[in-house]
């Protein structure tokens, strides 16, 4: 093991967008078991801190493949493609007029089922977004692939703070 490695190579999987769940949690539980400082305690403070710095790299490279707008921002960065989000804000025009319209159905939604029914709808695009993600990521791999696929990344970002747009509204409407 080499800290230097990617979070793939580390946890010896294949850099894809799709993965194992299952296989994921069981690596992380060995890695951990490899690296936890408690296990070097009678080695000296040398060792634990060594230790230390496996086990935080383990738990950073997990918590970022373990979810997938992470994963897939960091499988973009691998392939040259940052997502640079806070810098890079351009957007389809199609893109923007969802948002737009969107928007505009939750300001205007005055009850819970009108939530709801627009929670879906984005649910809906969200999933689309995401299965574009996967295919863009894992089937294609060329650099304009991507490029594409940090544009996806990029929405889907602003997909989740829109849901969590959703559910500030349903608390508030009292549910």
């Amino acid at each position: 093991m080499n800290l230097a490695d990617d979070d793939f190579t580390l946890f010896g999987l294949p850099q894809r967008f799709a993965l194992d769940r299952a296989e994921l949690d069981q690596r992380w539980r060995e890695l951990q078991a490899k690296v936890h400082p408690d296990r070097f305690a009678a080695e000296g403070g040398a060792a634990q801190r060594v230790a230390m710095q496996w086990s935080v790299r383990v738990n950073e490279a997990y918590g970022r493949l373990k979810n997938p707008l992470q994963r897939a921002a960091y499988l973009c960065e691998l392939r040259g493609a940052p997502i640079n989000a806070e810098n890079n804000t351009a957007m389809p025009a199609a893109f923007l007029m969802q948002q737009m319209e969107w928007r505009e159905a939750l300001d205007d939604a005055g009850d819970v089922p009108a939530v709801e029914a627009l929670d879906d709808e984005v649910r809906q695009a969200e999933a689309g977004l995401m299965a574009e993600l996967a295919t863009l990521l894992d089937a294609q791999g060329d650099a304009g692939a991507a490029q594409q696929a940090a544009q996806r990344v990029r929405a889907l970002m602003f997909v989740a703070r829109f849901r969590d747009d959703i559910d500030r509204r349903l608390d508030s409407l009292g549910q």
